[in-house]
């Protein structure tokens, strides 16, 4: 199902996050993995969140965070098939997670997050009825961390995260 406000990949599209098509191509997620291209690091996983995307994984294929900030408990990172969502052109890749999993956020939002590191934990409870951990009475949720000095100096001479505009047909 498609969220609110994105629509899904129409006949003949290819949805985003599917490689070698119009989806995140393995060179925009290479530009999102912070450990292996010197960028800080600005979001990572909890244990327990990495089990839950690995049972995800495992249940739905590849899949995607998306932090909108919009309906549908506002900050809460979704978790949806990678197939299923297509990226937005100002959609900023904050990085690449446990499992090749992208995290992408909008650019509405990523000018109020810049300046922060995000946790993605789990905690008991439902959340949104579009992301895939809510009928498992689990919900993602987002802890941050102000940058440090060192590591907002460094982000200020890294160039510009990839955005959905980098992704090509």
């Amino acid at each position: 199902m498609p969220t609110p406000g994105r629509e899904a990949a129409g006949a003949g599209q290819a949805p985003a996050g599917t490689p070698g098509t119009q989806g995140t191509p393995d060179a925009a997620l290479q530009k999102g993995r912070a450990g292996r291209t010197g960028r800080v690091e600005r979001v990572r996983l909890t244990p327990a969140a990495e089990r839950l995307l690995a049972r995800l994984i495992e249940r739905h294929g590849p899949v995607m965070f998306h932090q909108s900030g919009g309906c549908c408990d506002g900050s809460a990172p979704m978790c949806y098939p990678r197939p299923e969502f297509r990226v937005g052109a100002a959609d900023v890749l904050l990085g690449v997670v446990a499992h090749d999993t992208p995290f992408w956020m909008s650019a509405d939002q990523y000018r109020y997050w810049r300046h922060t590191h995000l946790t993605v934990d789990v905690v008991p409870g439902r959340g949104s009825g579009f992301s895939l951990e809510a009928p498992e009475g689990l919900r993602f949720l987002l802890r941050s961390r102000l940058l440090t000095d060192e590591e907002a100096a460094r982000v200020a001479a890294e160039p510009p995260l990839p955005t959905g505009a980098d992704l090509v047909p």
